[in-house]
């Protein structure tokens, strides 16, 4: 068999995408990250009749193009949090303001085998927006982040995900030099508010794209 593990990492995504459509989440899989953005902007936006649209921190977002694409979408309203001109008062409002938005784009630390989505915030704008605010959100979610169960998540996004987050922003935190969570009190530290999202509710309100790479922190 060629390449047999994307054949492996194929039945593992079919499985979870069943467990969470279980679970009230909407979900494709792509094979690609090109297959990903094709999914967001030609299936799941003309779906939602989205007419602004915003994201939360997600490299995955990035990677997989879907930013780039998005912003060329005509007809849309971008609140783009990701702007780096914006002063850290401006910054702030905009982030209130794209929990209002009608889509809101991200990612997710991590998801467990049971099909439940953990997350860590340093600010919470993008667990709040998950949870309740924008009339739909897209959740990429690329197959390293997939883990069997709440202990594996969040042992994965103290040790793993947040150090080198931290090491990626440049933060004065002690998990940059030790590379594993140390409880820091920290002005800089990322790690301050917790979700675990079991269920889309209303039932599709969250759309989940699974993706055949591995993508993101």
């Amino acid at each position: 068999m060629k390449k047999p593990q994307d054949q492996y990492w194929r039945m593992r995504l079919s499985e979870l995408q069943k467990v969470m459509e279980e679970n009230n989440f909407q979900v494709y899989v792509a094979e690609n990250s090109e297959m990903a953005r094709d999914i967001v902007l030609n299936k799941i936006l003309p779906e939602t009749g989205a007419r602004s649209v915003s994201w939360g921190g997600s490299m995955t977002f990035g990677s997989t193009g879907v930013y780039d694409a998005v912003k060329k979408v005509s007809g849309l309203e971008i609140l783009d949090t990701y702007n780096k001109g914006l002063s850290g008062e401006d910054a702030l409002e905009l982030r209130r303001k794209a929990l209002l938005a009608d889509l809101f784009i991200t990612g997710t630390n991590a998801v467990t085998d049971s099909g439940q989505l953990v997350n860590l915030d340093m600010y919470g704008n993008r667990v709040a927006a998950i949870t309740f605010g924008p009339k739909y959100v897209i959740i990429l979610i690329g197959r390293n982040k997939i883990v069997p169960d709440l202990d594996w998540a969040m042992y994965r996004i103290k040790n793993y995900s947040a150090p080198v987050n931290s090491m990626r922003l440049d933060k004065k935190t002690p998990c940059i030099k030790t590379s594993f969570c140390e409880e820091c009190k920290s002005p800089d530290r990322i790690c301050n508010a917790w979700t675990i999202t079991e269920k889309s509710f209303p039932k599709g309100r969250i759309k989940i794209v699974l993706i055949n790479e591995d993508l993101g922190l």
